[in-house]
């Protein structure tokens, strides 16, 4: 699978990341420490001491400073050796490879490329869980399976009629219809009527659902309700959005290895409708949590048959169409890198 370095990757919800407490996580195979100092000041580095590599992960805090608990040699912020016990003089070399981090929208985020094109303004306008306005449920899935397979999940929702059959029973206009999918510098947008279904349980009505894919793996989902009628009535354009989302979802998937993937998810209402809908377990986030599961076994599942099937092909159908334009802007994306990559960098690793 091919996936971009410049850009920036979930690693961890950012209240898991206590003061002083480093933790160890993989983003395309690398393994990266997480820490913050007592300040609560975040740094990266790579997952790896200089001398033996030990994982620093397993190291400890001191101040400004990391720990190798294996030989003892220490580390400032900037991932450069600056003691190292009964040795006085110290190479300039002796230093780790460290990542740009961000701490935004209740996430840990990580820069995989080339630390000097790091852009803040690229990280995905998402809602998270520190956003005042709505009330959100989260967690987080591992699944052995690759990042592709469960990016093309989220973008083709057409599965949700049969997979999603007994967690969150839908009616069959979510296999039928088209959504309509516009392709943007580094998204694809989504949006769609579901007419006489409503996103609150018992009501009949129309559903605007609109989404944004954003790269490397992160996507955005709203739903709104109208009174029934109101699709035809704008002829599937977009309605009045004033009104906020009933419902809200935010999936982020970062690729651990070529072969496991950590799935993010906050699920939930705006303020303006209560709580009810995330906090009891029979609600939204209890039907998310089954669903996930599904998802879970499915795409683990085809994971399998992938790798036992040599010289594998998709057939594509027109539900694919999300799926086709947001690969085709990874493969794009990728291939500008490749482009700009010269020999000399160390900082961006061959795509996989």
């Amino acid at each position: 699978m091919t996936y971009i370095r410049n850009a920036w990757y979930v690693s961890a919800w950012a209240h898991d990341i206590a003061p002083e407490r480093p933790v160890g996580v993989q983003i395309l195979s690398e393994p990266i420490l997480i820490w913050r100092n007592a300040a609560g000041d975040l740094a990266a580095f790579e997952d790896r001491c200089v001398h033996r590599l030990a994982p620093l992960s397993l190291g400890r805090c001191e101040g400004d400073r990391l720990r190798c608990m294996y030989h003892g040699w220490l580390y400032d912020r900037t991932g450069r050796v600056v003691a190292i016990p009964g040795q006085g003089q110290i190479s300039e070399s002796a230093r780790v490879r460290t990542y740009p981090v961000v701490e935004r929208h209740g996430c840990v985020w990580v820069w995989m490329g080339d630390a000097a094109a790091a852009d803040e303004g690229l990280i995905p306008p998402v809602v998270g869980l520190d956003n005042p306005d709505y009330i959100l449920g989260h967690g987080h899935l591992d699944f052995a399976a690759q990042a592709l397979l469960v990016n093309d999940n989220l973008l083709d929702l057409s599965h949700v009629r049969f997979l999603h059959a007994k967690s969150a029973p839908l009616s069959e206009a979510w296999a039928q219809e088209r959504p309509r999918f516009t392709a943007r510098e580094r998204s694809v947008h989504t949006e769609w009527w579901i007419r006489g279904e409503s996103p609150k349980p018992g009501e009949l009505g129309d559903t605007y659902t609109r989404s944004d894919f954003y790269v490397p793996g992160v996507l955005l989902v709203t739903d709104r309700g109208y009174p029934r009628g109101t699709a035809d009535k704008l002829n599937g354009q977009e309605p009045n959005l004033e009104r906020p989302p009933f419902n809200l979802f935010c999936h982020l998937v970062s690729p651990m290895t070529d072969r496991a993937t950590r799935y993010f998810y906050c699920v939930g209402s705006h303020r303006d409708y209560g709580d009810h809908a995330v906090r009891a377990r029979d609600n939204l986030m209890g039907i998310t949590e089954r669903a996930f599961a599904e998802d879970k076994k499915m795409i683990e599942a085809q994971q399998h048959n992938i790798d036992i099937t040599p010289g594998w092909r998709f057939m594509p159908a027109t539900a694919d169409r999300g799926v086709i334009l947001f690969n085709r802007l990874v493969e794009k994306l990728a291939r500008e890198e490749i482009a700009l990559l010269s020999p000399a960098s160390p900082t961006i690793s061959a795509h996989r």
